[in-house]
């Protein structure tokens, strides 16, 4: 092998073995650069409340990176009208930015669901380092504390008058054949 051909062949595997090493630390270095918090890391309190009542969101130390902007997000029926701090916006998700602090903790964020809310509501924090974390908030629309949930007798009637009618309308046009089927025998 001439001289001209091992330099050729040495530079194209030092060509492959860089080549690999990028393809194979890429990966790496993403991975690297987000924070997966502990499941739990954030919370809502309490967890249930009433239409128009306010909880506290935050998130636990070393769930973000210092000094950076939060997203919070919260998601549900009526949840544009939603009020995070003090900013209100008439979309069906609302979301806001705050700093997180030193340490990577989001400090208690007041989150007031507006009077029409009702159902299960998810609150949720990102940041561009970390997957961050999420609570659920359950809203009552009743002083019972549990959430309203199936059908109300009013609309349960209504069924009940559709079925019957349907049953009458079936009945009367069994009663139509079978006289027909006689009336031809």
């Amino acid at each position: 092998m001439t001289t001209l051909a091992r330099t050729r062949l040495a530079r194209a595997a030092a060509g492959a073995a860089l080549a690999g090493a990028f393809t194979l630390a890429g990966p790496a270095v993403a991975q690297a650069s987000t924070i997966y918090p502990p499941a739990g890391s954030c919370t809502a309190t309490p967890t249930t409340t009433s239409a128009g009542g306010t909880v506290q969101f935050e998130c636990a130390e070393g769930t973000f990176s210092g000094d950076e902007e939060v997203t919070i997000t919260v998601t549900g029926e009526n949840g544009g009208s939603a009020t995070i701090g003090m900013v209100r916006t008439a979309i069906s998700t609302v979301s806001d930015t705050a700093p997180s602090e030193a340490d990577g903790s989001l400090a208690a964020l007041p989150i007031t669901f507006p009077t029409d809310a009702s159902g299960t509501y998810n609150i949720a924090a990102v940041s561009p380092t970390s997957a961050g974390g999420t609570a659920t908030v359950t809203v009552t629309t009743d002083s019972s504390g549990l959430p309203v949930t199936g059908l109300d007798s009013g609309t349960m009637m209504g069924l009940w008058i559709g079925g019957g009618a349907l049953l009458l309308a079936g009945g009367a046009l069994a009663i139509t054949a079978v006289a027909r089927r006689r009336a031809r025998d």
